[in-house]
């Protein structure tokens, strides 16, 4: 069931017990109330709906008054049966932890309507759903109310005032069974490295990103009694959370860096700890020692080892440990290191004087070193004094406000053009023409050319060889330098890092209007990032789109679109959205199509013009997801697909699943043809013609699976339950059903690299083929000497009435 696709994506039903599905019982819509004990308490509430259970989690359980607005921030859904589910999750699985039932019954909008569930609809996406419920110890009406802000799923859920409230103070653990509690205190919990003070603070919410401590730049030398002193390596500051052995990696601006130091996260994910911890990664160069500029190549070609040198420990197993005193915290932090007994995994030493620091150095590079007063608390998001930065040459951050063609036609950047704001003025500070690798200046130089103006954002003058070109300064980067000179000029400045994580809010040019076909597009937040491994941006995804159009058009035009879309980046929250609002602009074309599973008429949107795709670009669509048939004939598909989606096994069993698929389809005599999903796997395509309904077409699709997994059953499945096809190539042919989508050819994905789903001729399907090779950086320029591989698609249809299917 596509609805709980997210559900089954996060478990592993050989470990654990959690039901796969459950049929409603077609009498009244049961609720649910479950207290999970996981690696914090919190209570479930659950909403039988349309065959499951909406879902949101309530960290301090539901309240009967209603003075309380109780945070519930909305999960994925759930199978029916996990109305019933009570018992133990083993440890190391998603929801680790006790399950029990706190309450159960059955609720009805508030609203009398002769249709329950359609007008629960209609609460959820108005973001404001009244309900009566009816259970043993919830009772009466309550409200869920959507909470407007970036992250699409927090709402709040509060009690009517009505003869069921109360009004004295509501605690849900008041209510918990004494055979709960029992369970609660039995509940096994790993040995901590070191029990926390009880000045500790409890933390109960989901372990999330910290913004880190800040140090106050500094000339002391020494600061005398009560200070330690750590060397400031050259690298990246990372904030790593570790949560039931979930690892995420995080820079200091929240950006996410766990895929690009996937290594390190690697190493954390069997810690049997909840932590989050504050250190930095560099990398070492071919001598072993501490080197940014390494450490910036390793982030275009990964290779060799990198290294987390581990200063703070900020949360341990449920408590907060911000109120501790900084030796308290490294105490606990330097067993925690013990433990972990991994070299890639530093306690970073401190001394108690600097001179004892040098001596012991003397081989590792440092920017310089910080002192830190022994008695300071963990100050998250502010800039303390009790933090001091002691530098060995000046650095700053400034905004890049152009840059210069490089004198050698091989290199691809001659210098930054760097400028300090002031006031409401960009005041120019030099050129920096160092500090990158010619791979590291091939791909600053793509993504700085979508910020290009045509006026010099600052006033002064200055004199170049090669051509200019102007940016709006918006872009922050990091530069070391020996000194500034009296007129405010940088000398021998190097680059030390390019922030596109970091812009000036205030400077970016978040808003566009363009003019396509007499319609003006307005489009929004440009510089909102999407793929923050990349740095790419939501402008560069609608310019992306608009380089290409002619290009996917053709497998758009006159389909009904599914739009997946991700407001929020890659790694926020997505959502899908088929019905196109009342305001929606006039000039899109819209077709209603009658949805049996939602028991009413859909108004789809159809994208038959560059004008529409670039309006979905907009609205966050990074994927494009067209139906397999078109308006004009909605239950006759064009096209037949099989989609090979490997279940962690290598990608050359892909391609051999794939070769055999193509060996099969050709001893019938058919055509096929084939692209990269752009994800992990490959998608087959067969044209149809709109000859045949999707019962026709699904039922060859099973058939052709089928037969492919009976010649290769020991790395293929057909089993659709991904517990039952671990370690194996997925022969998915239920694509073939109405309302059904699957990326189209030239479509962006919303993975960390910025693939494309790339048609292919059949002889590149081989062992040398890669996923990364079709991207949102070449594919442009790989259409201007573009051999489409599908320009016989829709002249090449197959005959399934040619063949009997036993």
């Amino acid at each position: 069931m596509a609805k709980l696709e997210k559900y089954y994506k996060k478990r592993d039903f050989s470990q654990t017990s959690e039901p796969l599905e459950g049929k409603s019982s077609g009498k009244e819509l049961a609720f649910v109330v479950q207290r999970h004990h996981a690696s914090r308490l919190h209570y479930d509430f659950r909403l039988e709906l349309e065959g499951v259970l909406k879902s949101w989690a309530v960290p301090k359980g539901p309240s009967l008054n209603p003075t309380d607005k109780r945070l519930a921030i909305m999960v994925e859904d759930h199978p029916l049966d996990y109305q019933y589910f009570e018992g133990e999750i083993p440890k190391g699985n998603y929801g680790a932890g006790n399950v029990t039932i706190w309450d159960k019954g059955y609720y009805q909008p508030l609203e009398n309507t002769k249709d329950p569930q359609k007008a629960i609809k209609t609460g959820l996406k108005k973001g404001d759903l009244k309900i009566i419920l009816n259970g043993s110890k919830l009772k009466g009406e309550f409200v869920l109310v959507k909470i407007k802000s970036e992250d699409e799923n927090t709402w709040l859920l509060i009690k009517h005032n009505d003869k069921h409230s109360v009004s004295k103070a509501y605690n849900s653990e008041d209510y918990v069974s004494s055979a709960i509690k029992k369970k609660k205190n039995t509940t096994s919990n790993t040995p901590t490295p070191s029990s926390p003070k009880k000045t500790s603070k409890p933390i109960r919410n989901t372990l999330k990103f910290i913004k880190p401590m800040l140090a106050t730049l500094s000339s002391a030398t020494e600061k005398g009694e009560n200070w330690i002193y750590e060397p400031k390596l050259d690298g990246y500051r990372i904030i790593c959370v570790v949560e039931n052995g979930v690892v995420q990696l995080y820079s200091r601006n929240e950006q996410n860096y766990t895929v690009k130091y996937e290594q390190i996260a690697d190493i954390f994910k069997h810690l049997p700890h909840d932590v989050i911890l504050d250190g930095e990664i560099v990398k070492l160069n071919e001598r072993g020692v501490v080197d940014f500029l390494a450490l910036q190549n390793f982030n275009s070609n990964p290779s060799g080892k990198l290294f987390y040198y581990v200063f703070d420990l900020i949360y341990l197993n449920g408590y907060s440990l911000t109120d501790l005193t900084l030796l308290q915290r490294k105490e606990v932090l330097k067993k925690l290191i013990d433990q972990i007994n991994n070299p890639q995994i530093i306690f970073t030493p401190f001394y108690n004087n600097v001179k004892e620091l040098a001596k012991n150095l003397k081989k590792i590079s440092t920017e310089g070193f910080m002192a830190k007063h022994i008695e300071s608390k963990y100050n998250s998001g502010q800039r303390s004094t009790q933090w001091l930065k002691i530098k060995k040459e000046s650095e700053d951050e400034f905004l890049i406000a152009g840059y210069t063609d490089p004198e050698n036609e091989n290199d691809y950047l001659g210098a930054l053009l760097l400028v300090e704001k002031k006031g409401n003025e960009f005041i120019f500070r030099g050129k920096c023409g160092s500090g990158w690798s010619n791979k590291t200046a091939k791909e600053m130089r793509s993504l700085l050319t979508s910020l290009e103006i045509s006026q010099k954002p600052f006033v002064e003058q200055f004199v170049n060889k090669t051509k200019v070109h102007y940016l709006h300064p918006s872009i922050v980067c990091t530069v070391k330098f020996a000194e500034r000179t009296q007129d405010g000029k940088l000398r021998h400045p190097v680059l030390k890092d390019v922030r596109f994580d970091k812009m000036e809010p205030e400077d970016l040019p978040n808003e566009r209007k363009v003019k396509i076909g007499g319609i003006t597009l307005k489009f929004t937040n440009q510089n909102k990032i999407y793929f923050p491994e990349l740095k790419i941006n939501k402008g560069q995804v609608i310019d992306y789109y608009d380089s290409v159009s002619n290009y996917i058009l053709p497998y758009l035009m006159n389909r009904a679109q599914s739009l997946n879309r991700h407001p929020n980046g890659i790694h926020g929250e997505s959502f899908y959205q088929k019905d196109m609002p009342e305001s929606s602009p006039s000039w899109l074309k819209t077709v209603s199509i009658y949805s049996e599973s939602n028991d009413k008429h859909i108004d789809y949107l159809i994208c038959n013009t560059k004008a529409t795709l670039l309006y979905m670009a907009n609205l966050g669509c990074i994927e494009i997801n067209p139906w397999l048939s078109r308006i004009s004939k909605p239950e006759n598909p064009d096209y037949l697909v099989i989609d090979l989606d490997p279940e962690d096994i290598d990608f050359n069993y892909v391609i051999d699943t794939a070769l055999t698929t193509y060996d099969v389809i050709n001893e019938l005599g058919f055509t096929s043809f084939i692209k990269t999903s752009g994800s992990t796997g490959l998608h087959i395509y067969m044209y149809l013609g709109a000859k045949y309904s999707y019962d026709s077409s699904r039922i060859f699709a099973e058939w052709l699976a089928n037969t492919v997994h009976n010649r290769i059953p020991k790395f293929t499945s057909v089993e659709r339950s991904p517990q039952k096809r671990q370690k194996k190539v997925y022969i998915d042919y239920l694509q073939n059903r109405k309302g059904q989508t699957i990326a189209a050819p030239f479509s962006l994905r919303p993975k960390p690299k910025a693939t494309v789903s790339w048609p292919l001729h059949w002889n590149q399907v081989n062992k040398s083929l890669s996923m990364n090779d079709y991207t949102i950086f070449n594919v442009p320029d790989m259409l201007k000497s573009f051999d489409d591989p599908w320009k016989a698609l829709n002249t090449s249809p197959i005959n399934l009435r040619s063949i009997k299917i036993k």
